[in-house]
């Protein structure tokens, strides 16, 4: 398993009129979560789009547990709980300042070669790092 933590303070943009933060933009904050996934073990989300791999979102599933508010510092915690093969799934957990869990989601994507837009296994590259980086639990 893979787990890091990115943290964030909701903006006020981020925001309904009841300051709730709005439902679409939790999809921003797992692509955050991600994206800091893949800097924690060691390369950028640009770095592997420059190596020709781009990662479409398949699957999006969320379970909103209570709501996050304008101002708020937030916890995003996110998860890799399978080595990839096609697919890479990913699990989030977010928090809130007083340490609760107020959302759960996960998303699939997959390996695209952005070359020849075929979708392909995990390239070597990044397979290696997962696998250098995986912790038993």
């Amino acid at each position: 398993m893979i787990h890091s933590i990115h943290t964030l303070r909701v903006r006020y943009a981020e925001t309904d009129p009841m300051k709730y933060v709005y439902y679409g933009n939790y999809a921003t904050y797992f692509e955050l979560g991600r994206v800091e996934l893949f800097r924690s073990i060691g390369m950028s989300y640009d770095e592997i789009e420059k190596q020709g791999i781009w990662l479409p979102v398949a699957e999006y599933s969320i379970k909103y547990l209570q709501p996050a508010f304008y101002d708020e510092k937030l916890e995003i915690h996110t998860f890799l709980k399978k080595i990839p093969n096609v697919r890479i799934e990913f699990e989030y957990e977010i928090y809130n300042e007083k340490k609760v869990l107020i959302t759960r989601a996960s998303t699939t994507l997959f390996f695209l070669s952005a070359e020849n837009k075929k979708i392909i296994k995990c390239p070597e590259f990044l397979f290696d790092l997962i696998k250098n980086n995986w912790i038993n639990v």
